[in-house]
Parts: structure tokens; C-alpha cells; sequence
């Protein structure tokens, strides 16, 4: 074969694949398209400026621009089916680092102290408030104003669509204590009537692969040590061992999780976003997950609020926040946030200095945590073994 034949062979054999790439990308699209057709689709939100606080520090916003930043509701609709209003028992952020891919988990404890109100008045309740006032946009609003980010988009998910993507997924291994075990069975047996589905007991400590039913449970928990704080720390373990699972899982199990699930979600997400968010998916890495206020007490500041959470105070928790997310040491607070901040001391008489222990140990099932256990336990091992070679000479 003469070098010309041989060149334009090879020349027909780049096309084929160029044009087998393209295929295979189109029916990835159209794939994502059909599944996006069954989602609860909501209009995009109100532009930024109505959204976000106006004197957010142009440095803030340059930093928070690397980051996409999205805003999780989980709703306990079981009456009505209604992604449109109710208190949002789950109020959590995921912000992912555009450049690592790393992703940083953190649950917005839902009785937080925080202004619900979207016109620039003073209202302050418990931040679960915002979505039963306002729907997701309102909720949205309240996190971007009090906690200074730029949140644009959301994803609101129901019950049923935890139990079924658990079940899907084979379960969650979760280790249970004593005082969890002796509330599983009730909120099982609610939740299994609420879902349709059934109930699995559970009565006694220890190791479990739970089922859609009893992880959603499981979740529910808040009567033991802890309280709302280790419900929130149950969520967010739940929710980072469904993400690795998934991760493994292949494209079949996917696939049916997506069709059963899609009835039970609402966002404003385009199908252009999430076909970008679906092809990077196997690049996230689950870096760590915590809780909001950093720094808190718990009080009653009247008028049948009830008993709230108050962050001690808001500047000083929006600040390590901005650390914690952004990797942010020279976070300047808007005037919006320390006017909130101020209001919430003169509300409830509690601010910087007041705040109490949440009974809650650190998150010890993502990356960084997992890294610090080890470097802890290896300190340990480290410190008892000089000890032991001092005891011997």
C-alpha cells in the first residue's frame, strides 16, 4: 500500500472515531434530556442582585466566584405531595471547588436564628421559616443574605425520594448506639406509613445495612444527646455514604435510581448544569461535612418563636464559615450581615462569649475527618509507645 492510501486510511479511521465520539456525547445529552423531562422544573430564581446582599465585599465575591455553591431542602410533604411551601427539615449547602472538585457538606441547623424576611425588614425565626414562607427562592434568599454567598440554584427532595435511592443503592452501612436503637422502631414504622413501604424492625445497638425505610428514619432521629445537632450530623452521614455508593455503583443501578426518584425532586437546575454536574461526577470528592452555627447557644426570644438556635454571634460563625467553605482568611463581612448580627444579640441577649457545648463529636466519615482520626489515633500510638520505652529504662 503506497504512503498516500496508507495516509488517507488513516485519515477515514480519525474521522470515524471523531464522529463515534460525537455519537456517544449526543446520546449522553439526549440521555440526560429524558431523564430531565420528569423533574419538578422550576423557573430560575429572580436575578442575582435581588438574591444576594448588594454590599457584599467585591474580594468576597471574586473568591466565592470559584466556587459553585448549591442549596439542599429536604421537605417532609407526606400530606401533600407539594414542593411549594413547608418547613424545610433539612437545610444544608454544598459547595464544590471548581478547580479540585472537592466538595464541602455543611447542614444549616434548622432552628438557626437568622432574618426570614426577603424585602430588608427584620424578621427573625427559625430559619426553617424562610421555605414555608417563600418556597425555595425564599429560602435561598435567607442563606445568600445572612451568611453572605451567592447561592443561584437548588435542589428540594421529599422522603420517598431518600428511601428509594437508599434501596436502590443496596442500603447504608451505619453503625446505631443504644439511645438511637430505642427511637428506630417509631419513626420506622411512621415513616414506612407516610412512604407506602415496609416496615423493618430495628430494636437493638449495633451494625446495620440499612434500607431506604429505616436510613430515612435514621435521619429523623433528634431525641438523644445531641439533639437537632445530631440529627444533622445523621443526615449528612447518610447522605455522604449514598454519594460514595453511588460512586461505585454502575450505570444501570444509576439509571433506576434516576427514574424513580426524579417524581420526588424539584430544582431550578437547566439541563445544560446538570448535564455539566452529571459528567463530573466520579471527579467529586467528598472532602468534609459539619454544622451551622460553628458557635451557638439555645434560647427563647419571645413572641411564640419557641426555643431557638442562636449563633454566637453571627459575624464571628459567617466568618469561620467562609474558612471553612472557601479557604477565605480575610473574609470582610457586609454591613448586611453585621446588622443581622447586632439585631440577633439585641433579640435573644446572646452573642460572642455565650456559647455552650452542642454535645455533638466532629464528623469521622469523610476524607479530612478520616485523615485527622488517623492522625490522632497515630499521635496516640506514637505518645503511648515513648511512654512505654520510658517505663523501660
Amino acid at each position: 500500500m503506497s504512503a498516500s492510501k496508507r495516509r488517507k486510511k488513516k485519515g477515514r479511521i480519525i474521522i470515524f472515531a471523531i464522529e463515534i465520539i460525537l455519537l456517544l456525547a449526543a446520546l449522553a445529552a439526549l440521555f440526560v434530556w429524558s431523564k430531565y423531562q420528569k423533574l419538578d422544573r422550576q423557573q430560575d430564581m429572580i436575578g442575582t442582585e435581588d438574591i444576594m446582599n448588594e454590599d457584599m465585599d467585591e474580594s468576597v465575591q471574586e473568591v466565592v466566584k470559584g466556587y459553585t455553591n448549591i442549596a439542599l431542602f429536604a421537605l417532609d410533604n407526606r400530606s401533600n405531595g407539594s414542593f411549594s411551601a413547608g418547613n424545610s427539615d433539612v437545610i444544608m449547602i454544598a459547595s464544590i471547588n471548581n478547580d479540585t472538585k472537592e466538595v464541602r457538606l455543611v447542614s444549616v441547623y434548622r432552628d438557626t436564628f437568622l432574618n426570614v424576611s426577603g424585602d430588608g425588614s427584620f424578621n427573625f425565626r427559625k430559619a426553617n421559616y424562610a421555605y414555608n414562607k417563600g418556597g425555595a427562592e425564599e429560602a435561598v434568599r435567607m442563606l445568600n443574605r445572612n451568611l453572605d454567598l451567592d447561592i443561584q440554584d437548588y435542589v428540594v427532595v421529599d422522603f420517598q425520594a431518600v428511601t428509594e435511592a437508599v434501596d436502590l443503592l443496596g442500603g447504608v452501612e451505619v453503625e446505631i448506639d443504644a439511645a438511637e436503637a430505642k427511637w428506630m422502631d417509631f419513626y420506622i414504622n411512621e415513616t414506612a406509613q407516610g412512604t407506602g413501604n415496609e416496615a423493618h424492625s430495628i430494636t437493638q445497638p449495633g451494625v446495620y445495612t440499612l434500607d431506604g425505610v429505616q436510613a430515612t428514619s435514621y435521619c429523623r432521629i433528634r431525641y438523644t444527646v445531641g439533639n437537632d445537632f445530631k440529627r444533622a450530623q445523621r443526615q449528612r452521614e447518610v447522605l455522604s455514604k449514598m454519594v460514595e455508593k453511588a460512586k461505585k455503583a454502575d450505570i444501570l443501578t444509576i439509571n433506576k435510581i434516576i427514574d424513580s426518584v426524579l417524581d420526588d425532586i424539584s430544582t431550578n437546575f437547566t439541563a445544560g448544569e446538570l448535564i455539566s454536574l452529571a459528567s463530573q461526577m466520579m471527579n467529586y470528592e467528598l472532602a468534609d461535612t459539619t454544622g451551622f452555627p460553628f458557635k451557638l447557644t439555645n434560647a427563647d426570644p419571645g413572641n411564640k418563636k419557641g426555643m431557638v438556635v442562636v449563633p454566637c454571634d453571627l459575624v464571628t460563625n459567617v466568618t469561620a464559615l467562609h474558612k471553612y467553605l472557601f479557604n477565605e482568611y480575610n473574609y470582610t463581612p457586609s454591613n448586611t450581615v453585621t446588622s443581622y448580627s447586632q439585631a440577633i444579640v439585641d433579640e435573644t441577649g446572646k452573642g460572642l462569649g455565650d456559647e455552650e457545648e452542642t454535645g455533638v463529636e466532629a464528623d469521622r466519615y469523610t476524607k479530612s475527618s478520616q485523615a485527622a482520626a488517623e492522625n490522632t489515633d497515630t499521635a496516640a500510638e506514637d505518645t503511648g509507645t515513648e511512654a512505654e520505652a520510658a517505663g523501660t529504662q
